[in-house]
């Protein structure tokens, strides 16, 4: 059995925790900006002695085209953390984050105070190996302090040839001194989807980005598991922890997949290009086994978006912490072939018209950061009839080599609770889930 939902749409948007992007036109609408009042003269002459000013005393020299990128630059990073002015290599990067394949240290950053926050490791990538967390300040890149440095600065620093190392020193929550970490610059290539079988008939499927291709290879992965699963699966757990966001349509595609039908998200603005609205098609590729959602702070944008759609449209059960809040839609303007710039146009909504900009998404089910540890000194284990040699075997006993195999070892399985206890926990409220549903 192939499980197919047609695809929502063939516009490309990207909606990443830095940004959530609309790809616009390539000119701004001054003359429409203008007749919505008059022009701020003074204001404007003061502009014009600070540039003459900077011109004539500033203790370099410095053209006029450099001093009016600057100012553009001032002018949008102080909007928002979001707007920004792209030079050539930033806009080219921000191309390149479509494809799932990029140079750097795999990390999803943003500001606060000054510093870079780290938003999330990326899965498989040097940052999460060397130990950085959601949550992190970056206070200092080598020897240079990143006060003062624009997001698009620090990002640039981090990216670099694969095989460099960068040092970066960290602030940690509740730990009392700067971390310092050495990492090696690598190409990341970031595999999207992960899967596997949690116990027969409950499967785990992991969004790591939103890339193009995520919808479609979430539904390969399911539909493989379901053929494990003898052609239905009883339930999924659908890991966005710490998953940062990428396209929109995948983010669409991936809810839609589970709804039949009804709004998915919708976007807001003043402008009329900032109104944008997206539908599920119909068909549920699960037939209505229960899911459940894990999500934490590092879970933002694209994930957002599928939590709360399948949460609003009772579809799934949210489990985890508090998303990281990211609502905001960014429109990018070419400004020439190798320059744009990003501007914040509009707010995402959920079905039931939640703005989860600065909100995020509240998790049905809320877990603790705990870990659980296997005792040292555990109790011997009962003996019972089955463990005797050569009793007499029940007429339900099984062999156990008779057992389908789920892809992990039998001591993998058992500590499945130390291992990830979110997952744990998700498991057993899908288990809890079929019962309900089997005596109904």
């Amino acid at each position: 059995m192939k499980l197919t939902k047609k695809p929502y749409s063939s516009l490309i948007l990207m909606l990443a925790m830095s940004s959530m992007i609309i790809f616009g036109s390539t000119a701004f609408a001054a003359e429409e900006a203008l007749t919505e009042g008059a022009l701020p003269i003074k204001a404007l002459r003061m502009f014009a002695d600070i540039f003459g000013r900077i011109k004539s005393d500033y203790v370099e020299p410095i053209s006029d085209e450099k001093l009016l990128e600057y100012a553009i630059r001032g002018m949008l990073s102080g909007l928002d953390p979001h707007s920004a002015y792209l030079d050539e290599k930033s806009f080219k990067q921000l191309q390149e984050g479509t494809s799932g394949q990029f140079g750097g240290l795999g990390i999803e950053v943003g500001m606060e105070d000054g510093f870079i926050k780290v938003i999330s490791p990326i899965d498989d990538t040097p940052a999460q190996r060397a130990g950085l967390e959601s949550g992190d300040l970056i206070i200092r890149l080598d020897d240079k302090s990143v006060k003062g440095m624009t997001l698009g600065d620090a990002v640039k620093m981090m990216r670099g040839t694969p095989g460099s190392p960068i040092e970066l020193l960290v602030i940690r929550e509740g730990v009392d001194k700067p971390l310092t970490f050495t990492i090696k610059r690598a190409l990341i290539k970031v595999a999207s989807i992960k899967s596997r079988m949690l116990d027969p008939g409950y499967a785990y499927v992991r969004l790591t980005q939103f890339q193009i291709r995520s919808a479609d290879d979430m539904l390969t992965a399911i539909d493989k598991l379901s053929e494990q699963a003898g052609g239905q699966l009883k339930g999924l757990v659908l890991d966005l922890r710490n998953n940062p966001g990428g396209i929109l349509n995948a983010a669409v595609d991936v809810s839609d997949a589970f709804l039949e039908d009804g709004l998915i998200v919708y976007t807001d603005g003043r402008i009329k290009d900032a109104k944008l609205q997206f539908n599920a098609t119909s068909g549920d590729v699960l037939n209505g086994a229960p899911i459940v959602v894990l999500i934490n702070n590092g879970s933002a944008s694209a994930s957002e978006i599928v939590a709360g759609a399948l949460q609003d449209r009772h579809r799934a059960i949210i489990m985890g912490n508090q998303s990281f809040g990211k609502g905001s839609v960014q429109t990018v303007i070419p400004v020439s072939r190798t320059t744009a710039v990003k501007m914040t146009t509009a707010r995402y909504y959920t079905p039931s018209g939640r703005s989860i900009q600065a909100e995020g998404i509240k998790p049905d089910i809320e877990l603790d950061r705990v870990r659980i540890e296997t005792a040292k000194n555990q109790p011997i284990k009962p003996l019972k009839e089955a463990d005797l040699t050569g009793h007499l075997r029940g007429s339900d006993e099984k062999d156990s080599s008779d057992e389908p195999s789920n892809g992990e070892s039998k001591e993998q399985k058992k500590l499945l609770s130390v291992r990830d206890y979110p997952v744990y926990e998700a498991l057993n409220m899908l288990k809890g889930l079929q019962v309900f549903q089997r005596s109904k």
